[in-house]
């Protein structure tokens, strides 16, 4: 890769206000403009600024709905190169201390079980690794992968990746957690995993940011399907 591009990109991450902006937007949702200078604490004005320079540089696209501007990230790899520069970043810095008990609360439950985009994450998302790789579902022998058998028992429950399967994203990659500093699963398997998660009521949003909250249904199924003790 040339130099000038790279440096551009670095550039845009480089900003805390643009930096906050792209962690926020890993929970996978499509924010507003308001909101996301709401979120960071500036001005409409100098958040549309900061925003105009992450949709120029690529890291985000926008979509207008009446008045409203939409922003989300890019695509999967976007917020995959956004969590990657974080966990980076987490281990050559120590975490700032919670500002407030809100902020502790939030930063314990995000641990426990959040989105990544559109996969899970935190203590949850990697048992939910563990827990797959040892019931044979997915192997690491010849690379990462999901296996035959591993494929007809997600059918079983309703996961047919090959249905969710669209473009040339990786039916399955590891993406590692910055939070527990092991890998949990991205890719199709991983959006389709937190897709059945909430579709079957197993998860729960937490508030309005990327916490999740694992529901008695979901603690149940969770610990019969694939031995995670989550209470």
């Amino acid at each position: 890769m040339p130099a000038l591009p790279l440096a551009r990109l670095a550039g845009l991450l480089a900003d805390p206000t643009r930096a906050a902006m792209c962690l926020a937007l890993l929970d996978g949702r499509a924010w507003t403009a308001g909101e996301l200078a709401r979120h960071v604490g500036v001005v409409a004005s100098t958040a549309s600024e900061h925003l105009s320079r992450l949709v120029d540089g690529g890291l985000l696209v926008e979509e207008r709905q009446g008045r409203h501007r939409y922003l989300r990230l890019a695509g999967p790899e976007t917020a995959a190169l956004i969590e990657d520069l974080a966990t980076f970043a987490a281990k050559s810095a120590a975490a700032p201390a919670p500002r407030n008990l809100r902020d502790s609360v939030r930063r314990s439950a995000e641990a426990n079980a959040r989105t990544c985009y559109d996969h899970l994450a935190g203590r949850l998302g990697v048992a939910l690794a563990d827990a797959l790789l040892a019931r044979g579902v997915v192997t690491q022998e010849a690379g990462l992968a999901v296996t035959e058998p591993g494929r007809a028992w997600l059918a079983g429950l309703g996961i047919d990746l090959d249905q969710k399967r669209r473009g040339s994203r990786p039916l399955v990659r590891s993406c590692l957690d910055w939070t527990e500093r092991r890998p949990h699963l991205a890719g199709v398997l991983g959006a389709a995993l937190r897709t059945h998660a909430m579709d079957t009521g197993w998860l729960e949003p937490v508030g309005t940011g990327r916490a999740l909250r694992i529901t008695p249904s979901g603690a149940d199924a969770l610990h019969q399907l694939f031995g995670i003790d989550a209470g």
